[in-house]
């Protein structure tokens, strides 16, 4: 058996595998409910009713969707130019660190200034993180999946370090935290009263710029022809080693938008735990969305609903939140075997 590349797949190609991959997925999980001693009906109603089944679990929805259209953008940015980023947590808290240290009070600025600054500063932060191993894959060959990998454990050891010395709050009574940001260093609520913040409204503003960037300038077309065959694109004139460096520098930064979010937006202050996994969970994400920028928003909101509802669902039916982990998992893997066979299809020699 070999793989037989598809020249130009049709609507149906293109559509039908993954939609079967969300199908297959959904039945899986319907089959461990039924195994966890659950009705599948029962279960996947109670994670719609705790998603979206009051206006308070809706905003939570969206409040968890922020920070993984944030590493969602970031993945699809890089792996469109098959720049493999797996270390986006390690650019999410390299922008949280950057928004703990500028938004305590060291600037002084008023909050229309220092909130821009911040964040400008904090996709500095995460486009370095990102630059360093995309430096070592164009300069000596290094494989960025492990550097990458490396930097996302290397990067918390720091920030635990941080948070047991240099950065500890004082008035903490010894819990492993930041002290807290100023009110100017804030981002403002979208609902007076509830959690959602400005950072969501950024996100999606993020989204719709990476979509015109990938569609409509230069840069986004050099990122796809490297993408698609980094030789042909050098051949025709492309400078493959700059595009990386631009896609890297571009990727982080969106990534540490995330960490910037969660800071500023939500917590108000750096822990450990800040991330419960966002910069992989943001790997999901992209494939789901088929790496387009407006499908990451959609795909986001899909993961995050999985997430909050079934948090609802255990406390209401008993079957564990484990399930939720599997499906992600579930979807990941069946929606990699879909874009696979988008582009090719099996043959017998």
């Amino acid at each position: 058996m070999r793989l037989e590349p598809i020249a130009n797949p049709t609507f149906a190609r293109r559509t039908l595998p993954p939609a079967l991959a969300l199908a297959t997925t959904f039945l899986v999980a319907a089959l461990l409910a039924m195994i966890a001693g659950g009705n599948p009906a029962a279960v996947f109603g109670e994670i719609m009713k705790g998603a979206f089944g009051s206006k308070f679990a809706v905003l939570e929805t969206l409040n968890r969707a922020t920070p993984l259209i944030f590493t969602g953008l970031a993945v699809a940015v890089a792996f469109r130019a098959k720049l493999w980023n797996i270390g986006a947590e390690a650019q999410l808290y390299a922008g949280a660190v950057v928004t703990a240290v500028l938004g305590t009070g060291a600037l002084g600025w008023p909050s229309p200034v220092l909130l821009p600054v911040i964040a400008v500063a904090a996709m500095l932060a995460g486009a370095f993180v990102l630059f360093v191993p995309a430096l070592l894959k164009t300069r000596f060959g290094v494989d960025e999946v492990v550097t990458t990998l490396l930097f996302n454990f290397i990067f918390l050891l720091f920030v635990s370090y941080l948070l047991e010395g240099p950065l500890k709050d004082p008035m903490g009574m010894g819990w492993p935290k930041s002290a807290r940001l100023i009110p100017e260093a804030r981002l403002p609520r979208l609902v007076e009263g509830l959690r959602i913040h400005w950072g969501f409204a950024l996100a999606l503003i993020a989204a719709a710029a990476i979509w015109v960037i990938d569609a409509k300038t230069t840069l986004g077309f050099e990122m796809r022809a490297v993408g698609q065959n980094a030789e042909a694109a050098r051949f025709a004139g492309i400078r493959v080693t700059r595009v990386i460096l631009k896609t890297a520098l571009l990727s982080g930064g969106l990534a540490a938008l995330a960490g910037f979010s969660e800071v500023a937006g939500l917590k108000g202050s750096l822990t450990l735990d800040l991330s419960p996994g966002y910069g992989y969970t943001g790997i999901v994400v992209a494939m789901l969305a088929l790496l387009h920028p407006l499908g990451v928003v959609l795909a986001a909101l899909f993961v995050a609903a999985i997430f909050v509802g079934a948090d609802s669902m255990s406390r209401a039916i008993g079957v564990p939140t484990y399930l939720a982990d599997i499906m992600l998992a579930t979807a990941l893997l069946l929606m990699v075997l879909a874009i696979l066979l988008t582009k090719f299809r099996v043959r017998r020699d």
